[in-house]
């Protein structure tokens, strides 16, 4: 039996093959259509075939909770978390994992820590381990954790080292990345015993009351960082946040506080390069972020069946529209945190009640009447179709694989789809070359 691991590289290989042939039907194109489609081949190609952990440099004291958050996004146990003393040896790029995927994390050691962990290099300060990391690899993002009681504390020092980070990286990579200050341990601010994760169980003035310290807190570090230019240059957003998870000793969850983890992950989600999307949605399931890198493929997807359909030559083109729409069932399953099989996305179409076959007679029957009604139309008339059946697929992929319902609501989203489906205008006008009529054909 083939393991997970050999079932995604396998699809990895189909999607590749199936990403060829387009390229290869690309040459039959006009110059501005191939270019447009070679850009959305692009954005497939760098969330699936060119995927790699998203990297995330965490600076803050010690403290202030970086391994915590570590482990929020992920939901689970991968780093540990020093409740007394420093625990992280050194400024290191280390890739956090599950079977979902991987985090590359720069888990910088604690600035301004009180003890040198064990491990730690004795002649290297914290700031010079970060310093010596960041010339090997530059981050997607950074993240600057301040614990809510803590954001006025001595926060000076912490930002002069954040600057000397930030210029490191820009000497060393010519990019400056994206900052997200990060407001941490926000369920202890007053009142104290008014839960955030929970809140149908607060008293709602005590709420109230929690959520004004929690912005307060909020203000002062973006004030703090905004002062700073370089940094407030970067600077994005400021969050505040619980990263609150209790671990028993063999692994399995006691507690859950965590509070607007999703609402960091999105704000991460943005500023993250297509390559490492794909699998931060599958670390993090939120079901929003799921579903919007899903939908975006699906109508880059879409677009690119319709031009290959508008190509004027008969049949071939249905075995790159098949084939993209399967690797497209793959990659949203995949999204949702499955293997990424195409065998089993050509078994979900089976079940669905649409195959080859069908997907042939609905593009050529539409062809085929069209030209008989409208001669010269049948081209871009079937790019419509394609687009359309496309986008219905991709939708039925979501409702099941994203939503988790059954084969029969995602066929009742396949047919809702496919009738209202409709590509953009210019995207409908990219993809709608003309075939030409025998009597526009070149004499021999």
């Amino acid at each position: 039996m083939k393991s997970e691991k050999d079932k995604h590289k396998e699809g990895l290989r189909a999607i590749a093959e199936s990403l060829k042939r387009i390229e290869d039907i690309l040459s039959m194109l006009p110059g501005e259509v191939a270019k447009d489609m070679r850009a959305k081949l692009g954005q497939i190609r760098g969330v699936v075939l060119e995927q790699r952990p998203p990297a995330l440099v965490l600076v803050g004291r010690r403290g202030a909770g970086k391994s915590s958050l570590v482990n929020a996004l992920f939901g689970a146990k991968v780093a540990d978390v020093g409740h007394v003393k420093a625990e992280t040896a050194r400024g290191k790029w280390y890739e956090y994992e599950n079977d979902r995927g991987a985090l590359a994390i720069l888990d910088t050691r604690g600035l301004q820590e009180g003890s040198l962990p064990e491990g730690a290099e004795k002649d290297k300060s914290a700031l010079e381990a970060v310093l010596f990391e960041v010339r090997k690899q530059a981050p997607d993002v950074i993240l600057f954790l301040a614990k809510a009681t803590e954001v006025d504390a001595a926060i000076d020092s912490d930002l002069e080292d954040l600057e000397s980070i930030m210029q490191e990286i820009e000497r060393a990579h010519k990019f400056k990345p994206p900052i997200i200050g990060v407001v941490t341990h926000c369920d202890v601010l007053e009142p104290k015993n008014t839960p955030l994760h929970d809140e149908a169980k607060a008293d709602a003035g005590d709420l109230r009351e929690k959520h004004v310290h929690v912005a307060q807190a909020e203000r002062h570090l973006e004030q703090k960082l905004r002062a700073r230019g370089a940094i407030g240059a970067k600077l994005e957003a400021v969050r505040g946040i619980s990263s609150y998870l209790s671990f028993r000793e063999d692994g399995t969850q006691r507690s859950d506080e965590r509070w607007r983890i999703e609402d960091l992950a999105q704000l991460l989600f943005r500023h993250i390069p297509d390559a490492g999307r794909g699998m931060f949605v599958r670390i993090a399931r939120v079901r929003g972020l799921q579903e919007q890198l899903a939908s975006d493929i699906t109508r880059t997807t879409a677009a690119i069946c319709a031009g290959i359909a508008a190509v004027p030559i008969p049949v071939a083109d249905i075995i790159p529209i098949t084939s993209l729409q399967v690797s497209l069932i793959a990659i949203i399953a995949w999204l949702g945190g499955r293997a990424l099989d195409p065998k089993a996305a050509g078994e979900f179409l089976g079940a669905m009640g649409v195959n080859v076959g069908v997907a042939f007679a609905f593009r050529e029957g539409a062809r085929a009447l069209i030209k008989f009604v409208f001669p010269g139309a049948g081209s871009a008339i079937s790019s419509v179709v394609a687009f359309a059946g496309t986008m219905a697929i991709g939708r039925a992929a979501r409702t099941y694989f994203l939503q988790n319902s059954t084969i029969e609501e995602a066929k009742k989203a396949f047919e809702d789809e496919r009738a209202t489906a409709k590509p953009e205008e210019e995207e409908a006008e990219a993809s709608a070359v003309k075939a030409p009529d025998e009597k526009d054909a070149p004499k021999p």
